[in-house]
């Protein structure tokens, strides 16, 4: 009879959700702000859901440059672009692969508005003929073949980086093999190999992002490493404390994201096949960048390429941690989508530009090849999302830093938030119990929780709780604990 109610007793802390949580290590967020994009702190659902939102298309404005493999900078208060320009638009492969890339070039446009209107700056640098109509900007960048292809440069935010290298770029491709059906003549690939030197990604460094100068004449990351002939992005992670560099490889005749990592962004490690296409998906370029307000959140904008539908591409979402060999994916369907209108329905017709950056105080922006502006609140990507029936989000324990809650967030006139501080039993903690919760309405991107008036956590700082978010007609985009006068 002992044995047996040992037995049942051990049934029921089995069964107990309460005790099993209890159980799991707490998160600690520190003070960092944490969105909604992958499973980190997401414990329960109850009657609310993930939703993902959709960026708004801005009405198209007259001279919006645009290019293939585009990158947009946010420095000083100013949008840096460069993209791809061609001499001879549209003669894809006509006179041969090395005959078309050899005209490409890197165009250089800027925005003090937040990528409304652009201006193209006559640098004067290179003498390059003159660009076709259509191919706006500034004549940036010599032929540097195959660099001018998808030339991507970053601002380097590592401490202490000497001021001639705030700068930098990565940028080539991989030679095609001499089977492959795009070449012109015959030896074609080894002609432009003993005047280019071999393919891979080399690697530049500028002061003022427009005058660049190569940093080793041979590719820090070797030809046989990827395939490189898309965008291949790179930035310092701060995370991380290393270079990060995602980029493009075929995974078994799929397009697929590869990753390697580098101390001195000349010595790159081997690289690390990203988890990331669903079943014979192919992702043409990954876009991955830190998040601007979360960078140790790496987000990405992938084109998603339908190699037996006539090339069309969309864009997805997804997102990874520094250090993670995979993308997580709450949603597998597009995140921009062709739209109306022929225009986005061509041959890889839909690129996004690498990096979201942003425009006002609220709201975020994106660019897409074609000259498309799209926008979106900031940190709006995924929300905890609650209809018209109230419904609860319960976290995962965690652990904070701080005294004050803060989150992004919206409701409708008839709807409200609640949250509850418990502990990690899933009891109230006195004083922050959901009836002390001062009901929370409205739309704002750092609104903070009360209960009776009171925002002081300081008293919960380093222990592990849970929050639960009693909701309706309302979405939850992120959470960050702050210091009291943040």
């Amino acid at each position: 009879m002992k044995t047996c109610s040992l037995f049942i007793a051990l049934i029921a802390v089995l069964a107990d959700g309460n005790v099993a949580a209890e159980r799991i290590s707490p998160i600690d967020i520190g003070s960092r702000r944490e969105l909604f994009v992958d499973d980190l702190l997401i414990g329960k659902l109850d009657g609310t859901n993930l939703k993902l939102h959709k960026p708004h298309r801005l009405r198209r404005m007259p001279r919006r440059p645009f290019g293939h493999y585009a990158t947009v900078l946010q420095d000083a208060g100013k949008l840096r672009l460069y993209y791809r320009g061609d001499k001879v638009p549209g003669a894809h492969w006509r006179n041969g692969w090395g005959k078309y890339h050899e005209g490409e070039v890197t165009l250089y446009a800027e925005s003090n508005d937040g990528g409304i209107n652009w201006t193209e700056p006559k640098l004067g640098l290179h003498k390059v003929p003159k660009i076709p109509r259509g191919n706006f900007g500034g004549r940036m960048s010599r032929d540097t073949f195959p660099v001018t292809h998808n030339f991507t440069p970053f601002i380097d935010t590592r401490p202490g980086v000497p001021a001639t290298e705030r700068y930098k770029a990565l940028g080539g491709g991989r030679y095609p093999p001499e089977n492959w059906g795009g070449w012109k003549t015959p030896n074609e690939r080894a002609k432009l190999r003993a005047k280019y030197g071999p393919g891979g990604l080399k690697a530049f460094v500028s002061a003022d992002g427009l005058r660049w100068r190569l940093l080793k004449k041979k590719p820090v990351l070797a030809e046989n490493l990827g395939s490189f002939d898309s965008q291949n992005g790179a930035f310092w992670s701060e995370a991380e404390k290393q270079y990060v560099c995602y980029f493009r490889w075929f995974d078994k005749g799929r397009r697929a994201i590869r990753r390697s990592t580098s101390k001195d962004f000349l010595v790159w490690t081997k690289p690390v096949d990203m988890q990331a296409n669903m079943p014979g998906e192919h992702l043409y370029t990954s876009c991955t960048q830190p998040y601007f307000r979360a960078p140790h959140i790496y987000i990405a904008l992938p084109t998603r390429f339908q190699a037996s539908k006539g090339a069309i591409t969309d864009i997805a979402f997804m997102a990874t941690r520094p250090g993670s060999n995979r993308y997580h994916r709450h949603f597998k369907e597009a995140f921009i989508r062709p739209g109306l209108g022929p225009s986005g329905w061509g041959n890889r017709a839909n690129y996004i530009t690498l990096n979201a950056v942003q425009t006002s105080p609220t709201e975020m922006s994106m660019f897409m090849y074609g000259g498309g502006h799209y926008v979106l609140r900031l940190d709006g990507f995924i929300s905890v999302n609650a209809g018209f029936e109230k419904g609860e989000f319960l976290t995962k324990p965690l652990k904070f830093s701080g005294t004050r809650l803060e989150f992004n967030y919206s409701t409708s006139g008839a709807g409200q938030i609640r949250v509850e501080l418990q502990n990690t039993t899933g009891q109230p903690i006195p004083g922050y119990a959901l009836e002390d919760c001062d009901p929370i309405k409205g739309d704002a991107i750092a609104g903070h929780a009360t209960w009776k008036e009171n925002s002081n956590l300081s008293s919960l700082a380093g222990k592990p709780i849970r929050l639960r978010f009693v909701m309706n007609e309302a979405d939850l985009y992120s959470i960050r604990f702050t210091p009291e006068k943040h």
